[in-house]
């Protein structure tokens, strides 16, 4: 097959590097990709909401599946506009990525469907929510409802931090259109874990497990980030908890799907939140997550493209999908000032090095230039260490984030160590 993977980010670094161990798999092509995606596959130039020029790209390569990796595509209806051309292509339509791409119908929906999920308001009008805001107390969540690169959501735990971030979202626009509706949510305590899942339709098969890293800085300080790490499997948490979130949280969300005439095929991933009551959910996404991908395809046994061509055939229920036992940590190297701006350009030294200690290296942001590789983003490497358990992978991670180099890196020292207590 002649595949297209539509992202240029660690995910889709990820995607194409199980893709490619396919033996299914001819030739790999990836818009518009990035320095680390191109040893793998053809990268192309083109923006992932360039939507004509992705479909034109396609029909000229007689790509014969397209995989979408990011948010603000799906959002926009990229599987329905390549299914309209009469490409295969794997993700949720228009419709049913809305539960990624507006929080307020995301809340909604788990409401109406009696699905587990924090206390909430939604507010269209700034003097309303700041009112509302008032009589509550902190901690608390301000989420802004759309899309907004996973740094539109303030855990406030003090009044001013919360008015602070709202004010931000509905006034000065910091995340545009995306806060021009906002949900403040009760602050959910306990143990974090993400679970992604193959969903088509009512069925669903449940990935192994991870744990993200959201705030920059270690012992979960400083603000929100895309994800500062993650790591896979969670020998702390109880596997009938993990089953009880399937059961109470992912496959009710599914079937209510379905039920509203949004039936999703594609990944769906589920943040949750393991409290005093059971699991509740915190967000969903509407694809792989980042970095969740980057731990959990290098378990899949189970060739990816045998999962993504059951589930477009309405043939997910009939496949056995394999794990492997082993452990693997994500840490990921972020540029000086991010999850602010950040500057660009800094060669990268000692991605060779890393690789021979037996790392996989996903690229995020990087790019070439000049026969060099350097950074182009905020979060720039995804560094995988794989072992026996958490304390052997996380080891080699480090190890390997220690040879790595570029000016102003910086990245989380604490990753996985909530495993290990």
């Amino acid at each position: 097959m002649r595949i297209m993977v539509v992202g240029g980010g660690g995910r889709e670094h990820a995607i194409v590097w199980a893709l490619k161990k396919s033996e299914k798999v001819k030739e790999i092509f990836c818009a518009p990709g990035n320095a680390g995606i191109a040893q793998l596959a053809e990268c192309v130039p083109i923006s992932v909401m360039e939507f004509d020029e992705l479909i034109s790209f396609a029909k000229d390569a007689y790509i014969d599946l397209v995989i979408v990796g990011p948010d603000d595509p799906l959002a926009a209806g990229l599987v329905d506009a390549f299914e309209a051309a009469g490409i295969p292509a794997y993700g949720p339509s228009k419709a049913a990525a809305e539960i990624e791409g507006s929080k307020i119908f995301m809340k909604d929906l788990l409401k109406k469907y009696n699905i587990p999920t924090a206390a909430y308001e939604t507010f269209t009008d700034y003097e309303s929510a700041l009112s509302y805001l008032r009589e509550q107390t902190a901690p608390i969540v301000i989420k802004a409802d759309g899309l907004a690169a996973g740094k539109g959501v303030t855990v406030a735990l003090t009044m001013e931090e919360a008015e602070k971030a709202l004010r931000e979202a509905m006034v000065d626009k910091v995340f545009g259109d995306a806060g021009n509706q906002i949900v403040i949510e009760e602050f959910l305590q306990g143990q974090e874990m993400s679970i992604l899942a193959f969903v088509d339709c009512e069925t669903v098969r449940a990935m192994v497990p991870a744990q993200d890293h959201k705030p920059i800085f270690d012992g979960d300080k400083g603000p929100n980030t895309g994800g500062m790490g993650t790591y896979t499997p969670l020998p702390h948490i109880d596997p009938a908890i993990v089953q009880q979130s399937i059961d109470t949280i992912i496959i009710p969300t599914a079937k209510a799907m379905v039920s509203e005439g949004r039936p999703f095929r594609g990944v769906l991933f589920a943040g949750l939140m393991i409290t005093k009551d059971g699991p509740k959910t915190i967000e969903f996404n509407a694809r792989f997550g980042d970095p969740e991908t980057q731990v959990v395809l290098p378990r899949l046994e189970t060739d990816l493209v045998d999962i993504v061509l059951a589930s477009l055939n309405g043939r997910l229920d009939q496949l056995d999908i394999q794990w492997s036992d082993e452990a693997a940590v994500c840490v990921i190297v972020a540029s000086e000032g991010y999850p602010g701006s950040y500057p660009k350009g800094k060669v990268i030294s000692g991605l060779e090095a890393a690789e021979a200690q037996g790392a996989l290296i996903f690229h995020a942001g990087t790019a070439k230039q000049d026969d060099q590789i350097v950074t182009s983003g905020g979060r720039v490497l995804g560094i995988v260490g794989r072992g026996r358990d958490i304390a052997e992978a996380r080891n080699r991670a480090y190890e390997a984030v220690a040879v790595i180099d570029f000016e102003g890196k910086q990245n989380r020292t604490d990753i996985a160590a909530k495993a290990l207590v």
